[in-house]
């Protein structure tokens, strides 16, 4: 067995959201839900069938979006995960409840803007997702000053009242 590091090939600000999910179908029905949760949403999404003829199965709204997905999963290269990959101002918040619902979702590895490496199991079968490193590790324990600069950019952006 390889333990390998991949990272995400992304924008600086581009929100995208990695998991397992177990069938076929798994391609439209995130579609769905997505469009059911977010009016007008703009994404892309790819799923790496694990059976039969093992293609990168992929559907969205917005053709950038698609591709960015594309692109990260053939590198990917997991069976039966799945990567979705959100337009400007759309944000995981708004979808993860909608994903996590869909039958065949199993696992949300991250929801994330940040640079993101993906730790793989790679066997002669095939690959497998062993965990993520989303972002930074932490710089220390936020203060009093910290926690109100917290609590004013939730309210600012609308997530507190």
């Amino acid at each position: 067995m390889q333990i390998l590091t991949v990272p995400i090939e992304k924008s600086e600000a581009a929100n995208f959201i990695l998991g397992q999910s177990h069938f076929i179908k798994t391609v439209e029905d995130i579609h769905e839900a997505l469009v059911g949760a977010v009016p007008g949403i703009k994404f892309g999404v790819a799923f790496c069938e694990a059976s039969g003829k093992c293609l990168v199965r992929w559907s969205g709204t917005d053709t950038e979006m698609v591709d960015l997905a594309r692109r990260n999963a053939r590198t990917l290269a997991a069976g039966h995960t799945f990567i979705v990959f959100l337009g400007h101002g759309f944000y995981p918040l708004n979808v993860l409840n909608a994903l996590k619902a869909v039958p065949e979702v199993c696992r949300i590895f991250c929801a994330t803007a940040n640079p993101t490496q993906v730790i793989l199991a790679e066997t002669e079968q095939g690959r497998g997702i062993l965990g993520v490193v989303d972002g930074s590790s932490p710089a220390g324990v936020e203060d009093e000053a910290e926690i109100g600069w917290r609590r004013n950019l939730l309210r600012q952006i609308g997530y507190k009242l």
